[in-house]
């Protein structure tokens, strides 16, 4: 009689922390990021990171324009990020669909502030949304997206606006 072998099957981990990285143009691409992000996050149940860097000048405009009062401490980054109407309506697709998530929020320069709040949160992918642009364009303006690829601790999914 031959002796049975154990076997082990391989441990397959998926996707456990997908970051979004939604900035103040992605209004026109919300419906490809939120379809996307549906699409990675949905089947393996992963927690959706909805990020966002503010300019020092952008964040202090929009404490005033909240209405935060500061002298309470309550402002941060990340409850400035809650209120933004972008990730606001982001946050009602997600929910709809039964996605869990959570609204990050820094102050700095964006391609830092996206990378270092992936590698906070342990990403195992970013998502960041972009439009076409010309060899030129990226040349002479650089490219957020091309930033974020660059120097990003995990891979990134680029998700380009539907054009017609």
């Amino acid at each position: 009689m031959e002796t049975p072998v154990a076997t082990q099957k391989p441990t397959q981990t998926g996707l456990q922390n997908v970051l979004v990285a939604v900035g103040p143009t992605d209004s026109d691409r919300l419906d490809r990021l939120v379809e996307e992000t549906i699409d990675v996050a949905g089947p393996t149940g992963a927690t959706v990171v909805l990020a966002h860097t503010f300019s020092p000048e952008d964040f202090e405009d929009r404490v005033e324009a909240l209405g935060f009062d500061e002298a309470t401490n309550d402002v941060s980054p990340d409850s400035v990020a809650v209120r933004y109407s972008v990730i606001r309506e982001f946050a009602a697709r997600l929910d709809a669909e039964g996605i869990d998530y959570e609204v990050r929020g820094t102050v700095g320069d964006e391609d830092e502030g996206i990378t270092a709040l992936a590698e906070e949160s342990d990403a195992d992918r970013i998502l960041v949304g972009g439009r076409k642009r010309s060899p030129t364009g990226k040349a002479v303006f650089g490219s957020l997206a091309q930033q974020i690829m660059l120097s990003a601790p995990c891979p990134v999914t680029f998700v380009r606006a539907d054009t017609e």
